[in-house]
Protein backbone atom coordinates (compact mmCIF):
# COMPACT_ATOMS: atom_id res chain seq x y z
CA UNK A 1 0.00 0.00 0.00
CA UNK A 2 1.43 3.06 -1.06
CA UNK A 3 -0.52 6.17 0.34
CA UNK A 4 -0.04 10.19 -0.64
CA UNK A 5 -1.38 12.88 1.18
CA UNK A 6 -1.83 15.69 -0.99
CA UNK A 7 -1.81 19.09 0.54
CA UNK A 8 0.07 17.66 3.43
CA UNK A 9 1.11 20.98 4.91
CA UNK A 10 -2.02 22.58 5.68
CA UNK A 11 -4.58 22.17 8.67
CA UNK A 12 -6.80 19.61 6.39
CA UNK A 13 -3.44 17.73 5.69
CA UNK A 14 -1.72 17.84 9.09
CA UNK A 15 -4.86 16.80 10.44
CA UNK A 16 -5.23 13.77 7.96
CA UNK A 17 -1.88 12.24 9.27
CA UNK A 18 -3.23 12.37 12.89
CA UNK A 19 -6.22 10.36 11.72
CA UNK A 20 -4.11 7.72 10.05
CA UNK A 21 -2.21 7.36 13.14
CA UNK A 22 -5.19 7.11 15.42
CA UNK A 23 -6.97 4.36 12.49
CA UNK A 24 -3.75 2.33 12.53
CA UNK A 25 -4.19 2.78 8.85
CA UNK A 26 -2.48 0.14 7.30
CA UNK A 27 0.41 1.29 4.78
CA UNK A 28 4.05 0.04 3.56
CA UNK A 29 5.01 3.68 2.00
CA UNK A 30 3.57 7.16 2.91
CA UNK A 31 4.28 9.90 0.00
CA UNK A 32 3.77 13.66 1.33
CA UNK A 33 3.26 15.74 -0.80
CA UNK A 34 2.35 19.53 -1.38
CA UNK A 35 2.74 22.35 -4.02
CA UNK A 36 6.54 22.76 -5.86
CA UNK A 37 6.83 25.78 -3.58
CA UNK A 38 6.30 23.55 -0.34
CA UNK A 39 8.68 20.91 -2.40
CA UNK A 40 11.85 20.11 -0.16
CA UNK A 41 10.58 20.90 2.97
CA UNK A 42 10.56 18.14 6.32
CA UNK A 43 7.52 16.93 7.64
CA UNK A 44 8.04 14.52 10.77
CA UNK A 45 5.39 11.78 11.49
CA UNK A 46 5.08 8.53 13.62
CA UNK A 47 8.52 9.44 14.82
CA UNK A 48 10.01 9.25 11.01
CA UNK A 49 11.33 12.46 8.88
CA UNK A 50 10.13 13.04 5.44
CA UNK A 51 10.77 14.92 2.72
CA UNK A 52 7.82 16.93 1.25
CA UNK A 53 7.92 16.27 -2.63
CA UNK A 54 5.53 17.76 -5.42
CA UNK A 55 2.88 16.61 -7.37
CA UNK A 56 4.48 15.83 -10.59
CA UNK A 57 6.72 13.57 -8.10
CA UNK A 58 4.09 12.02 -6.18
CA UNK A 59 1.92 10.71 -9.86
CA UNK A 60 5.39 9.82 -11.31
CA UNK A 61 5.22 7.59 -7.58
CA UNK A 62 1.54 5.92 -8.86
CA UNK A 63 0.39 6.05 -5.09
CA UNK A 64 -2.25 3.34 -4.62
CA UNK A 65 -4.56 5.86 -2.83
CA UNK A 66 -4.10 9.83 -2.88
CA UNK A 67 -6.14 11.58 -0.48
CA UNK A 68 -6.08 15.46 -1.56
CA UNK A 69 -7.05 18.47 0.33
CA UNK A 70 -5.28 20.71 -1.51
CA UNK A 71 -8.28 23.34 -2.76
CA UNK A 72 -10.37 22.56 -6.02
CA UNK A 73 -8.10 24.07 -9.18
CA UNK A 74 -5.29 21.93 -7.53
CA UNK A 75 -8.24 18.91 -7.51
CA UNK A 76 -9.56 19.65 -10.82
CA UNK A 77 -5.90 19.60 -12.91
CA UNK A 78 -4.40 17.01 -10.68
CA UNK A 79 -6.64 14.48 -9.33
CA UNK A 80 -6.98 13.10 -13.26
CA UNK A 81 -3.21 12.84 -13.80
CA UNK A 82 -3.55 10.67 -10.64
CA UNK A 83 -6.28 8.01 -12.16
CA UNK A 84 -4.75 8.06 -14.96
CA UNK A 85 -1.65 6.29 -13.46
CA UNK A 86 -3.96 3.78 -11.41
CA UNK A 87 -4.08 5.80 -8.44
CA UNK A 88 -7.69 6.10 -6.23
CA UNK A 89 -8.19 9.61 -5.07
CA UNK A 90 -9.94 10.65 -2.33
CA UNK A 91 -10.89 14.87 -2.74
CA UNK A 92 -11.66 17.07 0.17
CA UNK A 93 -12.24 20.24 -2.40
CA UNK A 94 -15.53 21.20 -4.12
CA UNK A 95 -14.36 20.04 -6.95
CA UNK A 96 -15.74 16.76 -7.99
CA UNK A 97 -18.42 16.56 -5.70
CA UNK A 98 -21.71 17.53 -8.01
CA UNK A 99 -20.25 15.97 -11.19
CA UNK A 100 -22.89 13.02 -11.72
CA UNK A 101 -20.15 10.98 -12.65
CA UNK A 102 -18.21 10.73 -9.07
CA UNK A 103 -19.35 9.28 -6.28
CA UNK A 104 -20.03 11.89 -3.07
CA UNK A 105 -19.42 9.38 -0.18
CA UNK A 106 -20.23 9.49 3.45
CA UNK A 107 -19.14 6.07 4.17
CA UNK A 108 -21.98 5.22 6.89
CA UNK A 109 -24.27 6.11 4.67
CA UNK A 110 -23.65 5.58 1.10
CA UNK A 111 -20.24 4.06 0.89
CA UNK A 112 -21.73 0.81 -0.30
CA UNK A 113 -22.48 2.56 -3.78
CA UNK A 114 -18.45 2.83 -3.86
CA UNK A 115 -17.36 0.24 -6.96
CA UNK A 116 -14.12 -1.09 -7.81
CA UNK A 117 -13.25 1.79 -11.08
CA UNK A 118 -14.20 4.51 -8.72
CA UNK A 119 -11.02 6.23 -9.58
CA UNK A 120 -11.62 10.00 -7.79
CA UNK A 121 -14.07 9.63 -4.86
CA UNK A 122 -15.38 13.41 -3.33
CA UNK A 123 -15.36 13.95 0.21
CA UNK A 124 -18.27 16.25 0.83
CA UNK A 125 -18.07 19.23 2.59
CA UNK A 126 -17.82 19.49 5.91
CA UNK A 127 -21.14 21.38 6.95
CA UNK A 128 -23.06 18.56 4.99
CA UNK A 129 -21.33 15.67 6.70
CA UNK A 130 -22.78 16.10 10.05
CA UNK A 131 -25.75 16.76 9.14
CA UNK A 132 -26.53 13.92 7.19
CA UNK A 133 -24.97 11.62 9.70
CA UNK A 134 -27.36 12.58 12.29
CA UNK A 135 -30.10 12.75 9.95
CA UNK A 136 -29.64 9.14 8.26
CA UNK A 137 -31.38 7.21 10.84
CA UNK A 138 -34.20 9.33 11.07
CA UNK A 139 -34.86 10.08 7.10
CA UNK A 140 -34.75 5.76 7.08
CA UNK A 141 -37.60 5.37 9.74
CA UNK A 142 -39.54 8.46 9.11
CA UNK A 143 -39.07 10.28 5.95
CA UNK A 144 -37.71 13.53 5.43
CA UNK A 145 -39.78 16.41 3.37
CA UNK A 146 -38.01 19.35 4.43
CA UNK A 147 -34.75 20.77 6.13
CA UNK A 148 -33.92 24.32 7.26
CA UNK A 149 -29.95 24.51 8.97
CA UNK A 150 -28.22 27.64 10.05
CA UNK A 151 -25.06 26.83 10.66
CA UNK A 152 -22.34 28.28 13.05
CA UNK A 153 -18.65 27.13 11.62
CA UNK A 154 -15.71 27.50 13.43
CA UNK A 155 -12.73 29.49 11.43
CA UNK A 156 -10.43 26.68 11.04
CA UNK A 157 -13.10 26.04 8.37
CA UNK A 158 -11.13 28.80 6.33
CA UNK A 159 -7.59 27.39 7.19
CA UNK A 160 -5.00 28.91 9.15
CA UNK A 161 -4.54 32.67 7.81
CA UNK A 162 -8.12 33.20 9.03
CA UNK A 163 -7.27 30.95 12.75
CA UNK A 164 -4.26 33.79 13.06
CA UNK A 165 -6.49 36.71 11.61
CA UNK A 166 -9.14 35.67 14.91
CA UNK A 167 -6.13 35.68 17.28
CA UNK A 168 -4.31 38.49 16.23
CA UNK A 169 -7.32 40.49 16.42
CA UNK A 170 -7.81 39.17 20.03
CA UNK A 171 -4.54 40.05 20.91
CA UNK A 172 -5.27 43.98 19.44
CA UNK A 173 -2.56 43.10 16.88
CA UNK A 174 -2.85 44.18 13.19
CA UNK A 175 -3.91 40.84 11.42
CA UNK A 176 -4.02 40.19 7.90
CA UNK A 177 -7.16 40.10 6.53
CA UNK A 178 -8.85 36.84 5.16
CA UNK A 179 -12.72 37.78 5.44
CA UNK A 180 -13.74 40.88 4.69
CA UNK A 181 -14.42 42.51 8.33
CA UNK A 182 -12.74 41.64 12.02
CA UNK A 183 -13.72 38.02 12.98
CA UNK A 184 -13.40 38.04 16.08
CA UNK A 185 -16.42 39.62 18.55
CA UNK A 186 -18.62 39.44 15.51
CA UNK A 187 -20.88 36.93 12.92
CA UNK A 188 -20.11 36.86 9.05
CA UNK A 189 -22.96 35.43 7.46
CA UNK A 190 -20.92 34.94 4.77
CA UNK A 191 -19.04 31.82 3.87
CA UNK A 192 -17.40 31.68 0.30
CA UNK A 193 -19.22 33.59 -2.58
CA UNK A 194 -22.59 34.83 -2.74
CA UNK A 195 -24.67 33.40 -5.73
CA UNK A 196 -27.04 35.05 -8.12
CA UNK A 197 -29.99 33.45 -6.09
CA UNK A 198 -28.65 35.42 -3.18
CA UNK A 199 -27.53 32.21 -1.59
CA UNK A 200 -23.50 31.94 -0.82
CA UNK A 201 -21.74 28.98 -2.10
CA UNK A 202 -21.36 27.57 1.09
CA UNK A 203 -25.47 27.54 1.50
CA UNK A 204 -25.51 25.67 -1.90
CA UNK A 205 -23.50 23.24 -0.86
CA UNK A 206 -25.66 22.00 1.97
CA UNK A 207 -28.61 22.10 -0.23
CA UNK A 208 -27.15 19.87 -3.04
CA UNK A 209 -25.17 17.68 -1.88
CA UNK A 210 -27.24 16.78 0.92
CA UNK A 211 -29.65 15.77 -2.19
CA UNK A 212 -27.28 13.71 -3.76
CA UNK A 213 -25.93 11.80 -0.75
CA UNK A 214 -29.34 10.86 -0.02
CA UNK A 215 -30.20 9.70 -3.49
CA UNK A 216 -33.54 12.04 -3.22
CA UNK A 217 -33.99 15.03 -4.50
CA UNK A 218 -37.70 15.67 -3.78
CA UNK A 219 -35.73 16.69 -0.21
CA UNK A 220 -36.40 20.20 0.09
CA UNK A 221 -33.64 21.76 1.92
CA UNK A 222 -32.49 25.52 2.68
CA UNK A 223 -29.77 26.56 4.78
CA UNK A 224 -27.94 29.96 6.05
CA UNK A 225 -24.46 29.47 6.84
CA UNK A 226 -22.54 31.84 9.27
CA UNK A 227 -19.01 31.89 10.21
CA UNK A 228 -18.52 32.49 14.02
CA UNK A 229 -15.36 33.35 16.06
CA UNK A 230 -14.53 29.61 17.64
CA UNK A 231 -11.92 26.95 17.00
CA UNK A 232 -13.31 23.10 17.73
CA UNK A 233 -15.85 22.43 15.28
CA UNK A 234 -18.74 23.57 13.43
CA UNK A 235 -22.60 23.44 14.91
CA UNK A 236 -26.30 23.93 13.22
CA UNK A 237 -29.24 24.08 13.92
CA UNK A 238 -31.48 22.30 12.47
CA UNK A 239 -35.35 21.87 11.78
CA UNK A 240 -36.12 18.48 9.74
CA UNK A 241 -39.79 17.97 8.79
CA UNK A 242 -40.54 13.99 8.36
CA UNK A 243 -43.11 12.52 6.26
CA UNK A 244 -44.10 10.61 9.33
CA UNK A 245 -44.71 11.14 13.13
CA UNK A 246 -41.80 10.92 15.48
CA UNK A 247 -41.70 9.83 19.01
CA UNK A 248 -38.78 11.71 20.94
CA UNK A 249 -37.68 8.59 22.65
CA UNK A 250 -37.11 6.76 19.43
CA UNK A 251 -35.43 9.51 18.10
CA UNK A 252 -32.62 9.92 20.69
CA UNK A 253 -32.75 5.86 20.72
CA UNK A 254 -32.13 5.83 16.83
CA UNK A 255 -29.75 8.00 17.23
CA UNK A 256 -27.55 6.28 19.70
CA UNK A 257 -27.86 3.54 18.26
CA UNK A 258 -26.02 4.93 15.00
CA UNK A 259 -22.47 4.30 14.31
CA UNK A 260 -20.34 7.74 15.07
CA UNK A 261 -23.13 9.51 16.79
CA UNK A 262 -22.98 10.78 20.07
CA UNK A 263 -26.07 11.90 21.82
CA UNK A 264 -25.34 14.69 24.52
CA UNK A 265 -29.11 15.79 25.37
CA UNK A 266 -29.90 16.54 29.13
CA UNK A 267 -30.84 20.26 29.05
CA UNK A 268 -31.78 19.58 32.78
CA UNK A 269 -28.16 19.30 34.11
CA UNK A 270 -26.59 22.16 30.56
CA UNK A 271 -25.76 18.65 28.51
CA UNK A 272 -25.88 19.98 24.81
CA UNK A 273 -22.85 19.58 22.35
CA UNK A 274 -20.25 22.52 22.09
CA UNK A 275 -17.28 22.86 19.86
CA UNK A 276 -15.35 23.44 22.80
CA UNK A 277 -16.29 19.50 23.54
CA UNK A 278 -15.98 18.35 19.79
CA UNK A 279 -12.41 19.29 19.28
CA UNK A 280 -10.41 16.54 18.27
CA UNK A 281 -13.13 14.34 18.19
CA UNK A 282 -14.37 12.06 15.24
CA UNK A 283 -17.90 12.05 16.52
CA UNK A 284 -20.55 13.84 15.56
CA UNK A 285 -22.49 15.00 18.68
CA UNK A 286 -26.69 15.77 18.57
CA UNK A 287 -29.16 17.89 21.07
CA UNK A 288 -31.16 19.90 22.05
CA UNK A 289 -33.65 17.59 20.85
CA UNK A 290 -37.54 18.87 20.63
CA UNK A 291 -40.94 18.81 18.51
CA UNK A 292 -41.50 21.43 16.63
CA UNK A 293 -44.68 22.97 18.03
CA UNK A 294 -45.22 24.72 15.48
CA UNK A 295 -46.20 22.51 12.31
CA UNK A 296 -46.63 18.91 12.46
CA UNK A 297 -44.43 16.10 12.32
CA UNK A 298 -40.97 18.70 12.91
CA UNK A 299 -38.20 18.28 14.76
CA UNK A 300 -35.29 20.73 16.01
CA UNK A 301 -31.71 19.24 16.50
CA UNK A 302 -28.36 20.94 17.20
CA UNK A 303 -25.53 19.55 15.53
CA UNK A 304 -21.94 19.76 16.30
CA UNK A 305 -19.10 18.25 14.83
CA UNK A 306 -14.88 19.08 14.44
CA UNK A 307 -15.07 20.19 10.80
CA UNK A 308 -11.69 19.16 10.23
CA UNK A 309 -12.11 15.63 11.41
CA UNK A 310 -15.47 14.45 10.51
CA UNK A 311 -16.23 17.22 7.89
CA UNK A 312 -12.70 16.44 6.31
CA UNK A 313 -10.01 13.98 7.55
CA UNK A 314 -11.39 11.67 9.55
CA UNK A 315 -14.39 10.70 6.93
CA UNK A 316 -11.56 10.79 3.76
CA UNK A 317 -9.63 8.53 5.91
CA UNK A 318 -13.15 6.40 6.21
CA UNK A 319 -13.48 6.22 2.63
CA UNK A 320 -9.74 4.81 2.23
CA UNK A 321 -10.67 2.25 4.66
CA UNK A 322 -13.52 1.25 3.71
CA UNK A 323 -11.68 0.75 0.22
CA UNK A 324 -8.69 -1.06 1.95
CA UNK A 325 -11.61 -3.14 4.00
CA UNK A 326 -13.51 -4.00 0.92
CA UNK A 327 -10.86 -5.38 -1.54
CA UNK A 328 -11.77 -2.33 -3.69
CA UNK A 329 -7.74 -0.84 -3.94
Amino acid sequence: MKLAVVGATGLVGSEILEVLDEHQFPFDELLLVASERSAGKKLSFKGKEYTVIGLSQAVSEKPDIAIFSAGGSTSLEWAPKFAEVGTIVIDNSSAWRMDPSKKLVVPEINGKALRIDDRIIANPNCSTIQMVLALAPLREKYGIKRIVVSTYQSVTGTGKAAVDQMMAERKGEKADMVYPYKIDLNVLPHIDVFQPNGYTKEEMKMINETKKIFDDPSIQVTATTVRIPVMGGHSESVNVEFKKDFDLDEVRELLANTPGVVVQDDPANNVYPMPLNAHKRDEVFVGRLRRDESQPNTLNMWIVADNLRKGAATNAVQIASYLVEHSMV
